[in-house]
């Protein structure tokens, strides 16, 4: 096993390349560290992977995963996470925002404080202000109040991980936003961050637009849904559907008892296929036995997942 792994996922970014791994291997040499840089080529269109395959040629620690085509990042890590031996993994950007000199600090942090992620935070952004920073902040306030995970910047690119954190997740779809939420959920808890240097941008452009943040709001939501419910959706869809039946189930009775009532005491009362309440009543029994046989679907496929039973074990005696 090697000290440290250092997974860099990249989409055009020929320019910036050549730098970043000399910038990295000052950093490794004046550390002393035994290490490999597993470089993962998203679908890039111009020079990037001649670039890498020519640097590979000079350097045995570099290591190359080329895609047909653009998967995205999440894609890229999983492949780089399966493929990384060290004891330390570091993940960080190849546009040069990232600094390589943080990494001797976050190694330190996760071999001697004993910490299973340590997030890079982004305090001073570099970046504009009206499309990344604004949005940003509300985006990490609402992550923070959903995972319960007090970090100020969750996609930071830059992150270190104990080696068997990244061999316990899994990262698909655009889930490299919340790979700490993931860890969280799969046992590794000890998670904090340390504020990093942000850099502008020196080559080229940013990969993300705005939709990032709609997008990534919508996958945190999804997330949180399948760590509660993954195994007990009927826990969600019962409830739910149970609710909805009493309610519309209460609605009929109340029109119904109007209805008897006025008739006793002969005072003037409306059929109940003229109220709108009725048709809101019947709404609401009809979605809950909806719900509730959803229900019942879930817990079939779930009860016949190859993975129901599937849990980490830290250790045996």
């Amino acid at each position: 096993m090697k000290d440290v792994s250092i997974i860099i996922p990249f989409l055009n970014e020929a320019e910036s390349i050549p730098e970043l791994i000399e910038w990295i291997e000052k950093v490794v040499k004046n550390q002393g560290w035994s290490h490999e840089i597993i470089m993962v080529d998203d679908g890039s269109t111009d020079d990037s992977w001649k670039i890498v395959t020519d640097l590979a040629k000079e350097n045995d620690a570099i290591h190359g995963i080329r895609f047909r085509r653009n998967y995205g990042k999440s894609a890229a890590l999983f492949c780089g996470f399966e493929k990384a031996v060290g004891k330390v993994v570091f993940t960080m950007d190849a546009d040069l925002q990232d600094s390589p000199d943080e990494l001797p600090e976050m190694y330190r942090m996760v071999t001697e404080e004993d910490w299973d992620i340590v997030s890079g935070w982004k305090q001073h952004r570099q970046d504009n202000r009206l499309t990344k920073n604004i949005p940003s902040k509300i985006y990490n306030a609402a992550a923070r109040a959903i995972t319960g995970i007090k970090l100020h910047d969750m996609n930071c690119g830059l992150k270190a991980y104990k080696n068997e954190v990244v061999k316990n997740v899994e990262v698909y779809g655009e889930m490299h936003r919340y790979i700490p939420f993931l860890a969280k959920n799969a046992g590794f808890s000890r998670i904090t961050e340390k504020p990093v240097h942000h850099q502008k941008r020196k080559y080229g452009v940013s990969k993300f637009g705005i939709e990032r943040f709609v997008n990534g709001f919508l996958d945190l939501v999804s997330l949180w849904f399948l760590s509660r419910f993954s195994k007990k959706p009927m826990h969600f869809f019962g409830f739910t559907g149970l609710m909805m039946f009493l309610v519309g189930l209460v609605m009929t009775i109340w029109i119904i008892a109007d209805k008897l009532s006025r008739q006793a005491q002969d005072l003037p009362f409306r059929p109940a296929t003229d109220q709108p309440l009725f048709y809101l009543a019947l709404c609401a029994v009809v979605i809950g036995v909806m719900l509730f046989l959803a229900g019942f679907i879930c817990e079939l496929v779930s009860r016949n997942s190859t993975e129901r039973n599937k849990y980490n074990i830290k250790e045996t005696l």
